[in-house]
């Protein structure tokens, strides 16, 4: 079986180049293009979000620390 590797791979990458090169190939790659163009401001959008919820996880995160300490800092937990 391992002889048929490299010419597999030969004749998959060939088939996709014919393929990238014809008519319907390069509307895909015209799209593909147009959607990366986008892309960088989407994913501004998304780190800004992102950050904001890590923000407010971080917040209930902290007021429940500060509710889980002893109410009594003289008393010392297990004496």
């Amino acid at each position: 079986m391992r002889k048929w590797y490299v010419p597999l791979t030969v004749l998959g990458i060939g088939s996709v180049g014919a393929f990238l090169l014809s008519g319907r190939g390069r509307i895909i790659l015209s799209d593909l293009a147009e959607r990366f163009r986008g892309a960088p401001d989407r994913l501004l959008e998304w780190n800004e979000t992102t950050l904001a919820e890590l923000d407010r996880i971080q917040t209930a995160l902290n007021e429940i620390a500060e509710s889980l300490q002893p109410q009594h800092p003289h008393i010392q937990a297990g004496r």
